[in-house]
């Protein structure tokens, strides 16, 4: 009878192998997000930008590797996010922005930048006139 044994120690190197790879990928993004710095003050509280403002309930928080990140972790750290924001002005999705993601410089920070520019979905860069 054979059996195959996977150890916790083959599972360390296999999930070490795999996380820079992950972590190095640039995720879609929608054209209406917008970059910021977000400290979590505490749930649903943050500051956007130095500026007081809340999260919406169900609003979604995702890491630099894209899994779901709980805001009661974040407390007092400052991260560089894009985010999107619903029509009533509460942060609705929030993604802390990797290595990769923070490599492309040109994103708009503002709603009057975002109609200004051109967004390429394709590439995922923003270009200004």
């Amino acid at each position: 009878m054979t059996r195959c044994v996977f150890t916790a120690a083959a599972a360390a190197v296999v999930l070490v192998a795999a996380a820079p790879a992950q972590a190095q990928t640039h995720r879609p993004f929608p054209a209406y997000a917008l970059r910021g710095e977000l400290v979590v003050v505490q749930t649903p509280d943050v500051l956007l930008n130095d500026q007081p403002a809340r999260l919406a309930p169900g609003a979604r928080i995702k890491g630099d590797t894209n899994l779901l990140l709980q805001p009661a972790s974040l407390i007092g750290q400052k991260l560089t996010v894009h985010y999107t924001v619903e029509r009533g002005g509460l942060i609705m999705d929030v993604w802390v922005l990797n290595p990769a993601e923070l490599a492309n410089k040109v994103w708009p920070r503002t709603p009057q930048e975002a109609a200004t520019w051109q967004f390429s979905p394709a590439d995922q860069l923003w270009f200004k006139p």
